[in-house]
């Protein structure tokens, strides 16, 4: 078994937000990986989580944030049960965070189960024919389409995405995290997403199409 020292406790301490007793267990458990022994903390953090998911959260924060000079703009509502929470550093640290992934990253949900059912129905069909096209056995098709459907998922649904700072780490790990450390059942309830111009192409080419047919050119 590997020697845990103190520092490894200790850096395990501040990536995880858990106790140290805990930390030194995981590390243990895990021959001192601290990769592995900072998943174990994790899945023990999820469980504690899915106990509060129940409870009450109508405190928090809508913040707001700005990026590429005015370029890009996020609105974001995460959801606490205390105010107190909702005024800390950790609380205040996951929020910027979760928006500086929303400008960057331009989530087109926040959770699988908001896609439109018809949404990933169209997507389901497009993956098909696609994987048809490419000569892909009938026999595999379905398997294919279903990997290729859960790699979308985690491209347009934010909790679902890697985190831009760390591609070991979803949005969802950090959110458990948060709810680990702070003792709430924390949530972001919804945000929107602004990028100057968008849009507008489309809208000019659309008009310049009705434009040419009236004239008779098209």
């Amino acid at each position: 078994m590997a020697d845990i020292t103190a520092a490894m406790v200790k850096e395990l301490r501040e990536r995880t937000g858990a106790g140290m007793a805990d930390c030194k267990k995981a590390l243990v458990e895990t021959s001192g990986d601290m990769e592995k022994a900072t998943e174990y903390l994790r899945k023990k953090g999820l469980a504690a989580a899915a106990k509060k998911a129940g409870r009450v959260a109508t405190e928090g924060t809508v913040a707001s944030y700005i990026h590429g000079g005015g370029r890009i703009g996020v609105l974001l509502e995460v959801n606490c049960e205390t105010d107190f929470v909702a005024r800390g550093d950790d609380f205040q640290g996951f929020v910027r965070e979760a928006s500086l992934q929303i400008a960057a990253m331009s989530p087109q949900f926040l959770a699988s189960e908001d896609i439109p059912a018809d949404v990933v129905a169209k997507e389901r069909a497009i993956l098909t024919e696609k994987a048809k096209e490419q000569g892909k056995p009938e026999a595999v098709l379905a398997k294919i389409v279903d990997g290729q459907i859960s790699k979308w998922v985690k491209e347009i649904c934010l909790l679902e995405q890697t985190w831009v700072k760390d591609d070991k780490k979803a949005i969802k790990d950090l959110l458990q995290d948060l709810i680990a450390k702070v003792g709430e059942n924390c949530k972001i309830r919804r945000f929107v997403r602004f990028e100057l111009g968008e849009g507008l192409e489309k809208k000019q080419d659309d008009f310049a199409a009705e434009v040419a047919k009236q004239a008779g050119l098209s």
